[in-house]
């Protein structure tokens, strides 16, 4: 990127990211006009195909499809799958290597993990082309922001951003056309730098966590300087999105707030259009439900459910009717602002919560941009940060049968590297972690008090 990155740029993105993602995206913006019936019959088939990769190819399906007398060959319609049980992140811990369709050492196949939301990993395999297709989905929901390929990107999220010769953590990438400024360094002069460097950037968009934008957001309120009048919008994905922050955000940049849904597993995505803050739900990603606590489909408009999903892109590792874990609230299958015939859903939440670690010079640190979506955590069951006191916080891990401390060392340097010094960390073994009364995982015990997250004016 660095000796053949200036040059290429002047082509622009659209040629370098390849045949597919231009045929996928050609396939996006046709899909979204489709009416009910042409969605229900693209999700049929693609239902019949994912289902029948499945039961040829993978031990755990085929074993699985017969306890409940499936026949992928008999699927009419989507709602035929609701006679297999649902599977969840503890299936794919126990079945992982029955559940795949192609040895994991063939090539084009990646090892990857989740995040690790409740502070517990999920490992699985998936193909490497898959970053394309997604890479087509994202750019095609930002499009309904404002955003085009090859505009401008201000990006303050998870990348490990070292320090210029004159000390802006700040670099830039020339084929994406992405400048990359540190989530992790967000004290009042590192971001009264950023804005300052963003004023200089031309049109551009803040492509952010929720979080970091409300920290920026609170600063930019408390310092009086004014917002870069370049920046076109704001996309803002990776956590739950609070109503009182989107106000905050919205009020101080006075450009549209957008945000997307996702997940490493590439089951469900969806997004907001153009006129919506509901999230549209993209049929042609995956196939969608929401289910009540006995299992039955939400139809009614207001009622919450489990958001589970039956991915099209992963055919290494097959998700089908999987549940996320996160809960949303049904609004109806079809927009009429925009006149999109996808399921609309609001306040999703159980996905990446925004948890703090605090600095020790007082900034704060998004859990978040502390993802690792790779082995870092393979020999891990459970872990968990611990901060009672600035700069200094503890690691909580449950280790793995085969953790050793060499997983130890590389826990320590991965996560170092993140944090560039601006927080201590210290790595404790212990047996288990406390869950909450409802069994769910806290990724962050904080001690300290902490500004306002959901976006308060603080």
């Amino acid at each position: 990127r660095r000796l053949i990155g200036r040059p290429l740029s002047v082509l622009g993105p659209a040629p370098l990211l390849g045949g597919r993602c231009r045929r996928e995206r050609r396939f996006l913006r046709e899909s979204q006009g489709w009416d009910p019936e042409q969605i229900r019959a693209y999700q049929t088939q693609q239902l019949r195909r994912i289902c029948a990769l499945a039961y040829e190819h993978s031990a755990f399906y085929r074993e699985w499809f017969d306890r409940a007398g499936f026949d992928p060959r008999d699927l009419r319609q989507p709602e035929d799958l609701q006679v297999l049980p649902p599977i969840d992140r503890q299936t794919v811990r126990e079945h992982l290597h029955a559940m795949c369709t192609v040895d994991p050492a063939t090539s084009n196949v990646d090892f990857v993990s989740t995040g690790g939301t409740g502070g517990q990993p999920l490992h699985f395999y998936i193909g490497a082309e898959r970053s394309s297709i997604e890479y087509a989905y994202l750019v095609t929901s930002w499009e309904r922001a404002g955003f085009r390929l090859g505009a401008t990107m201000a990006v303050l999220r998870g990348r490990v951003v070292p320090p210029r010769r004159d000390g802006l953590r700040c670099e830039y990438d020339p084929l994406l056309r992405h400048w990359y400024y540190s989530a992790f360094h967000l004290d009042d002069e590192d971001m009264r730098r950023y804005i300052e460097h963003m004023r200089g950037i031309g049109p551009c968009f803040l492509h952010v966590y929720p979080s970091t934008v409300a920290i920026l957001a609170r600063f930019l309120r408390r310092s009086g300087l004014p917002v870069p009048p370049n920046i076109c919008g704001i996309i803002a994905e990776s956590e739950v999105v609070y109503p009182q922050q989107r106000r905050l955000v919205e009020d101080v940049f006075a450009v549209r707030y957008f945000s997307c849904y996702g997940h490493t597993e590439k089951v469900v995505a969806a997004a907001e259009c153009e006129h919506s803050s509901d999230y549209h739900v993209w049929p042609t990603y995956g196939y969608f439900e929401l289910l009540d606590e006995q299992g039955r489909p939400v139809t009614r408009p207001g009622q919450r459910g489990e958001i589970v999903g039956t991915g099209f892109i992963n055919t290494v590792v097959p998700f089908i009717r999987y549940r996320t874990g996160d809960f949303a609230t049904y609004v109806a299958e079809r927009c009429d602002a925009c006149g999109r015939n996808h399921t609309l859903i609001r306040d999703i939440r159980g996905h990446r919560t925004q948890e703090m670690l605090i600095a020790r010079d007082g900034s704060l640190i998004p859990w978040t941009a502390l993802n690792m979506h790779d082995d870092t955590f393979s020999n891990v069951v459970r872990f968990q940060f611990y901060q009672d006191r600035p700069g200094f916080a503890v690691l909580r891990i449950v280790p793995g049968a085969s953790f050793t401390q060499t997983d130890r060392r590389r826990i320590a340097a991965r996560l170092a590297e993140k944090l560039a010094g601006r927080i201590e960390l210290h790595i404790e073994l212990v047996p288990q972690i406390d869950t909450t009364p409802r069994g769910k995982a806290t990724y962050v015990i904080q001690k300290l008090p902490v500004p306002d997250v959901e976006g308060a004016d603080a």
